[in-house]
């Protein structure tokens, strides 16, 4: 069986985590500090913190924003449950906007979904395509005078906070920059079947205006994610350094160094192998399926944005689900793993009782269709070819 996304282990990922292990520090410490700074460097971002997952990260950066009761926070609702999860945890309510047909939030809906309860839009790198972040930030301008702040940190905003769920899509291009600095927090994700993983992680990269000192809200970040504890394990050996308060009942998310020592691996070789790797994979799906009528291939590039090739999710060109549900049942009898990028909130019974797909028909119709292919930087070419093969005899078998 050809696997959907293993992660790249090989001997430098084992040396690495081996080295952390004989090193005696296991835990939040040099490796880690360094990830964050590497990161920072890699993606033009203002500072990086890292913690255990996107999702703590997200919800970390929300927690700073002060979002909580009474407070509404935009998100596509074609994606992963952790975006809208994470404003829930707060007391906050999700308000779902559509999609376009490249799987990314329609702006003119995040337009029409804003109040004066708005407080942030999460929108979401879907396969590792860039939103259209300049279209997001126009939305934000013009909708300033609607803006009604309740905390602090969103008094000193002054307006909607744009907060990345960019879980998808580090290495990705805006304007032929990478991405990182485009929003003002920007959290990506490196679980297991990431791009660049770190078996469990994330990082929040943030970009703050001059009014901010993004060391303090490092500090901030990096206390709450150890139980509000006022100093990490790190700086408590420091001679004479073990006193330590607990500023706030906080939470625990902090990423270790074994995981960053796979994370800084991952990073030094992603540019110049993983990426290009998988840019390969991609563009010779796109060049097979390109001239057969039942497929329809993902937008993988435009004038401003390249993704990071995380997903390969094609549409089968019919309208009804069962068919491509046979669709996948058929390749996955050919030995070949594929999978589905997302079923929508609407449809999930955490959120069905509160909205309805139908009022996302974009939503509901890539739903119908959509089907992810196995993309990793191990797959060969051979094995590339039996998934070609697999999709087009399994496609043309139902819908032809």
């Amino acid at each position: 069986m050809i696997p959907f996304s293993p992660p790249r282990i090989d001997q430098a990922s084992i040396d690495a985590v081996s080295e952390v292990l004989r090193s005696g520090w296991i835990t939040t410490g040099p490796k880690t500090k360094e990830f964050e700074r590497q990161l920072a460097a890699y993606t033009g971002a203002g500072r990086v913190f890292c913690c255990n997952s996107n999702t703590n990260g997200m919800e970390l950066f929300l927690r700073w924003l002060g979002i909580g009761p009474g407070d509404e926070v935009i998100v596509p609702a074609y994606t992963y449950c952790a975006t809208a999860n994470v404003v829930m945890h707060l007391g906050a309510t999700p308000v779902m906007v559509d999609v376009l047909d490249d799987f990314t939030i329609d702006p003119q809906g995040v337009a029409a979904a804003v109040t004066g309860q708005t407080k942030a839009i999460i929108p979401v790198d879907l396969a590792g395509l860039p939103v259209h972040y300049d279209q997001l930030w126009e939305i934000i301008q013009d909708k300033k005078s609607l803006y009604s702040p309740n905390s602090e940190s969103q008094n000193q905003f002054g307006r909607i906070a744009l907060v990345s769920d960019s879980a998808h899509s580090i290495g990705a291009r805006y304007k032929d920059e990478i991405l990182g600095s485009q929003a003002d927090a920007m959290v990506f994700s490196f679980h297991a079947v990431k791009n660049l993983t770190t078996a469990e992680g994330g990082g929040i990269c943030f970009n703050l205006g001059d009014e901010f000192n993004l060391e303090e809200v490092y500090t901030w970040l990096n206390t709450r994610s150890l139980h509000g504890q006022s100093k990490d394990a790190l700086a408590k050996t420091a001679a004479g350094n073990w006193e330590y308060d607990v500023v706030e009942a906080g939470w625990k998310c902090n990423m270790t160094d074994l995981q960053a020592a796979l994370g800084l691996v991952e990073l030094h070789r992603y540019h110049d192998e993983t990426l290009p790797k998988r840019k390969a994979i991609a563009l010779a799906y796109q060049d097979a399926f390109s001239v057969n009528p039942h497929v329809r291939e993902p937008l993988l590039a435009d004038s401003e944005r390249e993704s990071s090739y995380h997903i390969y999710p094609i549409r089968i060109a019919c309208e009804d689900r069962a068919k491509r549900d046979e669709v996948i049942k058929r390749i996955m009898a050919r030995d070949v793993s594929v999978n589905v990028h997302y079923k929508p909130l609407p449809l999930l019974s955490a959120y069905s009782s509160s909205y309805s797909i139908e009022d996302y028909p974009k939503t509901k119709l890539i739903w119908q269709q959509e089907i992810s292919l196995p993309i990793y930087y191990d797959l060969s070419d051979s094995d590339l070819e039996r998934v070609i093969e697999a999709v087009e005899l399994s496609v043309d078998e139902v819908l032809t």
